[in-house]
């Protein structure tokens, strides 16, 4: 009786200690993003937030919040390497102040005719090494890439009809600064730097007529198509990459098993997503044509061929400012001719 007695506390005591070293591996990530809290991609992104913790068996539980709810939208880089957040997943765009090497990474602009074309870049043509690179530099190498992607090709919002390249002369929009400003000031446009989370109070206010801002989806979600009643579909310049970073020692304290399992979930969520917004984009510009709610613009393809143009004159100028910005430059570029786009 005495020994079924000890059993039984050395039993429980075990379990108590297996339930304690179970709470003690779970960890808190706090992670944020570039999009509103309620957006289409903010949504997505946080549906998916559950599958990796049950990936993990429960030892990374994300909580994601919007854009700037913790730090504004540039200074992410810098609270994941100090552990504020413990995670970003943003656009590599909003970094290009720091190095132009962000901005061509983050968007060549009128590089890629398709999503597929830039997600293969990052995993086939040697992307992530390159983003790694950059962010070492950027952060005293406390930041953890763990994976690159675009999202969608991207609408154009405007509130005036926009349906050349004549047209963007004089145009004062929206842009995130680096190389798409430069694209746009090189095409007779004005380009204004601001956050995402300001487009639409910028749009109804007047301070911008047109916007560099997201998928025809992601932007009727937010209600830009509201004000701007011209969207550009298919998009004439845009394919931003959202980067998934997180704090190196958080993640070098990861099993390798659970390495996997984020890269995995990663690269799960965002093929998700690409296809989400590619059917939805769609679906949502054949019902606004047929409502006449907006008037969709579609650019023939000789203005789209003159944008690229101009685009391509950009680039190398572009990435001569610095070291690391010519070699993301060589980098994206070789890939593009072993892909026989360029």
């Amino acid at each position: 009786m005495k020994f079924t007695k000890r059993l039984s506390i050395v039993l429980s005591a075990a379990v108590l200690t297996a339930g304690l070293q179970s709470v003690a591996k779970a960890d808190k990530w706090t992670i944020q993003t570039s999009m509103p809290a309620g957006s289409f991609i903010f949504k997505h992104l946080d549906s998916w937030t559950p599958k990796l913790k049950t990936l993990t068996e429960g030892r990374i539980d994300i909580q994601l919040v919007g854009g700037g709810a913790v730090v504004p939208h540039t200074q992410t880089i810098d609270a994941v390497g100090q552990d504020i957040l413990q995670g970003d997943y943003t656009a590599t765009v909003y970094f290009g102040g720091r190095d132009k090497a962000f901005a061509i990474l983050g968007d060549l602009i009128s590089a890629y005719d398709s999503v597929w074309q830039q997600f293969a870049y990052c995993y086939q043509g040697g992307g992530l090494a390159m983003f790694q690179k950059v962010f070492d530099k950027y952060t005293d190498s406390t930041v953890k890439v763990v994976g690159c992607s675009p999202y969608a090709r991207e609408s154009f919002t405007s509130t005036i009809p926009i349906r050349s390249v004549a047209d963007l002369k004089g145009v004062k929009l929206r842009s995130p600064e680096g190389l798409a400003a430069e694209v746009f000031k090189r095409a007779g446009a004005n380009p204004v730097g601001l956050p995402a989370s300001e487009v639409i109070t910028s749009l109804q206010k007047g301070v911008i007529q047109a916007a560099d801002y997201s998928s025809y989806t992601e932007d009727k979600s937010v209600g830009n198509h509201d004000i701007a009643k011209f969207p550009i579909y298919p998009g004439i310049h845009s394919m931003p990459t959202l980067q998934l970073t997180v704090n190196q020692a958080r993640y070098d304290k990861l099993s390798a098993g659970d390495k996997i399992a984020i890269d995995l979930w990663y690269r799960a969520q965002v093929v998700d997503l690409m296809q989400q917004l590619e059917l939805s984009d769609k679906e949502l510009v054949a019902a606004d044509k047929a409502s006449g709610a907006v008037t969709v613009i579609d650019w023939p393809q000789a203005e789209r061929d003159k944008l690229r143009k101009i685009a391509e004159g950009a680039w190398k100028a572009y990435a001569a400012s610095s070291p690391l910005a010519t070699e993301a430059y060589e980098s994206i570029t070789a890939y593009l001719k072993r892909a026989g786009m360029l």
